[in-house]
């Protein structure tokens, strides 16, 4: 269950002891220190613990466990609760996918709980190890340091989209329409991982927005410290970026697949134009070989010698001329 416990004093990492109580009372006597505790997937009763030495909120434990959430951010009496969507896209299948990460911040004490894979910690931890004057500021700095690795990511994926929405794009204008019949199917996929994707990046506005300018978008933010604010309105800045990326891809998209369906509505006018052209060249011997075949005794030229090449020879110059007409006007 606990991936990562440890004590951070005076921007530097040192082991935290095994019993959780004992590093939350070692952090909070040693004053400039913080434990942070990292959790993946916990069940309740494993959560339980935790719950109990923190005095986390029940709702917001709640939260943690059974996942499924907008990114959010809570204030309670002891803690804050944040969410995050961190996300991931494969390429190769054109899907966005997304794991969810709940941040409890408090008096001395950072307790990350992960669902899913898609997570930045393992890295975030080894940047701000590595930053010892981001880590003073203590709880702030990890929170700061997951929203920005997060978002950060969110313009990766926003890059790779925009890179197969191209391609894509160029699939669909181009001339050869041998993949045409599945390529509707694939827009449409196309659009509903954009839309997975807003629904990782478009609630998290909010929450930046108070962290960034306390007493601007709502009341300040406990156990936030004012440094971290101008940092948090970078990252503000970056998840901007990021939603109007989100809205163009989606403007996009739902262009290719109108230009699409156009491109196949002409298409099929086409091919009624080609059928049709080819059936009206076949009215023609039809009707006149259909006229001659009625069995009347009296038909003009009907004892002629020359009658049979004499007809076969009218078929043959309408064929032409009807094909000359046709190709002239496009339609074969």
């Amino acid at each position: 269950m606990i991936v990562d416990c440890a004590i951070y004093r005076d921007g530097h990492r040192i082991e935290g002891p095994e019993d959780l109580s004992d590093a939350l009372d070692k952090a909070r006597a040693d004053g400039n220190a913080f434990v942070w505790i990292g959790l993946h997937q916990p069940t309740e009763k494993e959560f339980e613990l935790v719950t109990e030495e923190f005095g986390l909120h029940e709702l917001a434990v709640e939260d943690a466990l059974k996942a499924h959430q907008r990114p959010k951010l809570e204030v309670y009496d002891d803690s804050v609760f944040a969410v995050l969507k961190p996300v991931t896209y494969e390429p190769d299948s054109d899907t966005v996918s997304s794991g969810e990460l709940m941040i409890f911040l408090g008096d001395s004490f950072v307790v990350t709980v992960r669902h899913g894979e898609g997570s930045p910690l393992k890295s975030v931890r080894g940047r701000l190890e590595k930053d010892p004057e981001m880590t003073r500021l203590g709880p702030t700095a990890v929170l700061y340091a997951i929203a920005d690795a997060t978002v950060d990511h969110y313009l990766e994926v926003a890059t790779e989209l925009q890179t197969d929405l191209e391609e894509l794009e160029a699939e669909v204008f181009s001339p050869d329409d041998g993949g045409s019949r599945h390529t509707a199917s694939r827009i449409y996929t196309f659009k509903r991982q954009i839309q997975e994707f807003r629904r990782a990046t478009g609630p998290l506005t909010v929450p930046l927005s108070r962290l960034a300018g306390a007493g601007v978008v709502g009341p300040a933010v406990p156990f936030i410290d004012d440094k971290a604010h101008p940092f948090f309105r970078d990252v503000n800045d970056h998840l901007t970026r990021v939603n109007e990326s989100v809205e163009s891809l989606d403007r996009l998209v739902s262009d290719v697949l109108s230009a699409h369906l156009a491109q196949m509505s002409v298409r099929q006018n086409d091919d009624m134009r080609k059928i049709s052209s080819w059936a009206a060249m076949a009215a023609v011997p039809t009707m006149i070989a259909g006229i001659y075949g009625m069995n009347f005794e009296h038909m003009p030229e009907l004892r002629w010698l020359w009658a049979y090449p004499a007809v076969i020879a009218i078929m043959v110059v309408l064929e032409v001329l009807l094909f000359r007409l046709f190709k002239r006007r496009g339609w074969l």
